[in-house]
């Protein structure tokens, strides 16, 4: 299987956990944080909802210059904003995964700050973890939100404390 259909596969198997869990973030609670130097929640939220956009810019450019970004966080006022966020930016990361070339995939991909090389991976491996595990970390964080929040959580790899009877 090329690399891209494995990721891909991945990705739209993973993303419908993802969903499920930004629908269960509460409205009313986006400001609440767990602690001084953490997001808000609905900042977490959002940020999960971007995260796929790291699909589209490894594989659009040989390299990211994080000093020379204008990227500004998108501020949602509710979840279902947050979901639009969310829907809006797989469908752009599946697009471009599904003509993503072996000799794409197997090219060097570099992220920088100006001058400084932060590393420099094959595209693969980048996806890898500037997308996925990116993702799946903060999407871990978020269960914890909702856990301490008392919101019940849905299954990711099976049922969880809250489905079961």
């Amino acid at each position: 299987m090329p690399a891209n259909m494995a990721l891909l596969t991945e990705l739209k198997h993973e993303a419908s956990g993802t969903r499920k869990m930004i629908e269960r973030v509460p409205t009313d609670h986006f400001s609440w944080k767990p602690h001084e130097k953490s997001m808000t929640l609905g900042r977490l939220a959002t940020h999960i909802a971007e995260l796929s956009s790291w699909v589209v810019n490894i594989l659009q450019a040989d390299e990211f210059d994080l000093a020379g970004s204008s990227f500004k966080p998108e501020g949602k006022e509710n979840t279902e904003a947050i979901l639009q966020v969310f829907d809006a930016r797989l469908a752009d990361a599946i697009a471009a995964l599904e003509y993503a070339t072996d000799d794409k995939m197997n090219a060097l991909w570099t992220l920088r700050q100006g001058d400084h090389i932060i590393f420099q991976l094959p595209c693969k491996v980048a996806l890898r973890n500037m997308a996925f595990n990116h993702l799946y970390h903060h999407r871990g964080q978020l269960s914890v939100y909702l856990r301490l929040l008392q919101v019940p959580l849905p299954g990711m790899y099976g049922p969880t404390a809250d489905e079961r009877p």
